[in-house]
């Protein structure tokens, strides 16, 4: 099977573009699937293919740019040229732009595909009716709330005219089939990027490294992680560094040099700026505990899973999507209430000076992160397409 993925992809800076490479190297590692032609905004000389994986042929084609008002038709164009077999699209709704045209164009590609005769599955990693939009960054008047609602409404009935439509949380699913009357859908996990040599839970290190990753600057704000890290100093005999990996959320730009210059005075934090794909093991290792400094939840955590295939006690708020993959999946966590710094900074002390509980919620992140490979998840998308190209050639075969 020749199989076209319409994603962002490393380097790019638009969203999932690291859930697309750990998705990517697994499809091309399985069996039934001859060729990958990646749809992505970048170019195939700056696509982070890695060379060293056995795997079947990768074809780059750069046809869509982040808030383009042109990407319905350049993508459609692509596939039509290039002729795969299934088309796989990973999405959000901001996947193509923080313009609300743009955004809304590129994602009716999905039914355009589908409309071509195209086996088309969709993964649709967050869904309107569970985003914050004050909080996520989209807006704060009531009016522009109840116009994005609509537009989200209409735009969730476009791509749910994809053979089918994959949601990473039995929540969503349950909510997109009672208020769309929906069949098509299905719930396939989140999935593990990778599931290293569980770590060695008894080594001690000269301090505690307290590690934040992401897109930052909506929902996801690190003043209250910097300002319960410098008050869990005062009560943690053991130093405490805290790095701060990723960018600036692309509806916040600017906030982390706006961060950095007013904590400049606080030491031992570090921003490390965009993370390559490669850096990314160092990172996780090195680290004692991943913290989600959110107020709210847009899907699935991607982070999360990162942090468990590593071993990683995590401390996080409880809501939202956070809650339910604790609920669904198996992962633990050290809670806190998302607005507080004193209740963060006894999170972090709680997890500093017991070494024995930290130990006891990164083998369970561990555990739960190991249960959902990477290669399983590819595996069941692989699946769906040779039962929808089944049904397809049985159509053409009535037909004839």
């Amino acid at each position: 099977m020749k199989l076209g993925i319409v994603t962002a992809y490393p380097p790019s800076k638009v969203t999932l573009n690291e859930y697309a490479y750990h998705l990517v190297k697994h499809f091309r590692q399985n069996k039934s699937i001859s060729e990958i032609v990646l749809y992505t905004d970048v170019s195939q000389e700056e696509a982070h293919i890695d060379q060293n994986i056995d795997g079947c042929k990768v074809t780059v084609v750069n046809c869509w740019k982040f808030n383009s008002y042109k990407n319905l038709l350049t993508i459609k164009n692509a596939i039509a040229q290039t002729k795969p077999d299934g088309v796989f699209y990973n999405l959000q709704f901001m996947k193509f732009g923080d313009k609300k045209v743009p955004a809304a164009l590129g994602l009716l590609s999905p039914w355009l595909t589908k409309r071509s005769g195209i086996a088309t599955i969709v993964l649709l990693h967050n869904i309107m009716e569970t985003v914050d939009l004050d909080s996520a960054g989209f807006t704060k008047n009531p009016l522009k709330r109840r116009v994005y609602n609509f537009i989200g409404r209409v735009l969730t009935k476009f791509i749910l005219k994809a053979d089918k439509v994959a949601f990473t949380i039995s929540q969503y699913v349950q909510i997109i089939e009672g208020k769309y009357l929906a069949n098509n859908t299905m719930l396939i996990p989140h999935g593990t990027f990778e599931t290293p040599e569980e770590p060695d839970y008894d080594k001690q290190n000269d301090f505690i490294k307290v590690m934040t990753f992401g897109k930052f600057g909506t929902y996801k704000k690190v003043e209250i992680l910097i300002e319960a890290v410098e008050a869990a100093r005062n009560e943690v005999n053991t130093p405490i560094a805290l790095v701060i990996a990723g960018t600036d959320n692309p509806n916040a730009l600017g906030y982390l040099d706006m961060v950095q210059s007013k904590y400049k005075h606080i030491k031992n934090v570090e921003f490390t700026g965009y993370v390559q794909e490669e850096e990314v093991p160092e990172l996780f290792s090195s680290s004692d505990m991943v913290v989600f400094p959110y107020t709210s939840t847009t899907g699935s955590s991607g982070v999360l899973h990162q942090a468990g295939s590593y071993g990683k006690a995590v401390i996080m708020p409880d809501l939202g999507d956070l809650s339910l993959l604790v609920k669904d999946e198996g992962y633990r966590g050290e809670f806190f209430e998302a607005t507080s710094v004193q209740s963060l900074k006894e999170a972090i002390v709680k997890l500093s000076v017991d070494q024995n509980h930290r130990t006891s919620l990164a083998k369970a992140n561990y555990k739960a992160a190991g249960a959902l490979s990477m290669e399983h998840i590819a595996n069941l998308y692989v699946q769906q397409f040779e039962r929808l190209n089944e049904k397809k050639r049985a159509v053409k075969l009535i037909a004839i």
